[in-house]
């Protein structure tokens, strides 16, 4: 086992390295000229005001050029500073905590309501509570979860006033239940088909026959051994899941207006400030690699068998 991690902790260099090059050539490639971006529209800078800028942000050096010194700057824990003087790494540290709340958030309510879901659909394959769990996730996964979203901001913040569909003011949870709720729609249902198949599989296993001859309840044997092995692919897809969610949620943050990474991100990149949009992509692979590291540590503690040396 430890040396599959260390192998896979090495493998997330050159992942690390293949990404950020790719994002940064995204971003040097976009049209428009971040200087006038950031002069505003229909102001003409001198050309000496120009020049400067672009010397400090090494606007005219070769991509490569300005590739390597971000690199160069990554090892020392900075992230740049955008177009306006400001350090990513203080807008990073504001914006964060927002996504965080917001992943974490979704993922217990897809986690939860989708793992109980599949148990229940699994346990009563063939009948109608089976049927209405896969009727409901196909349902789901046909609407466009931007359309629920808008559709929640009506019914639940204009009709009903019951929860704030805007802004963070309210705090946690309050202004991240109708949003987290509309996001969690998106990974929900698979979640629950992948535990119904997963469970219905190992209701079938021969340890389970071994374990009703023992006289052990349906109950014990659903919950401690069922269970426990149904659960490697489903903590795989979760574990997938919160690196996308941690990854930043654009749509989600710009319809409710939450000022997180995904939010500045999309600001970014209307407004040219490359060095906000390549700092905060790359501490978003960078969590999305940890992430599937940390899944690759849960696979052996729920399944000893697949355990490496």
């Amino acid at each position: 086992m430890g040396r599959y991690l260390t192998y896979r902790a090495l493998m997330m260099i050159p992942v690390l390295l293949g990404t950020t090059f790719v994002i940064y050539a995204a971003v040097y490639a976009l049209p428009g000229d971040p200087v006038q971006s950031l002069a505003g529209p229909g102001v003409v800078l001198p050309d000496s005001v120009a020049h400067a800028i672009r010397a400090h942000y090494h606007l005219d050096d070769p991509f490569l050029v300005q590739y390597g010194k971000y690199l160069l700057g990554l090892t020392h824990g900075d992230f740049g500073i955008d177009l306006a003087g400001n350090d990513v790494s203080t807008i990073i540290s504001a914006s964060w905590p927002v996504t965080v709340q917001l992943a974490l958030t979704t993922w217990v309510i897809e986690g939860v309501l989708g793992v109980l879901l599949g148990v229940v659909a699994a346990v009563k394959a063939g009948r109608f509570t089976d049927f209405a769990v896969l009727g409901g996730s196909t349902l789901v996964l046909g609407v466009p979860y931007f359309i629920t979203a808008y559709i929640a901001q009506i019914v639940f913040g204009v009709n009903l006033g019951w929860l704030p569909v805007s802004g963070v003011t309210d705090g946690w949870p309050l202004s991240y239940v109708v949003p987290a709720a509309c996001l969690a729609l998106f990974g929900l249902p698979e979640i629950a088909r992948l535990s119904r198949a997963s469970v219905l599989e190992n209701m079938h296993a021969d340890y389970v026959d071994t374990a009703v001859a023992k006289g052990l309840s349906r109950t014990r044997i659903l919950i401690r051994h069922v269970l426990r092995n149904s659960l490697v692919p489903v903590v795989s897809m979760l574990g997938v899941n919160l690196g996308y969610l941690l990854s930043g949620t654009i749509l989600i943050e710009g319809i409710f207006n939450l000022p997180g990474l995904g939010y500045q991100i999309f600001h970014g990149v209307q407004q040219h400030n490359g060095p906000v949009v390549v700092g905060i992509s790359t501490l978003l692979v960078l969590a999305f690699l940890l992430v599937n590291l940390a899944v690759d540590l849960l696979y052996g503690v729920l399944n000893p068998r697949i355990r490496l040396g």
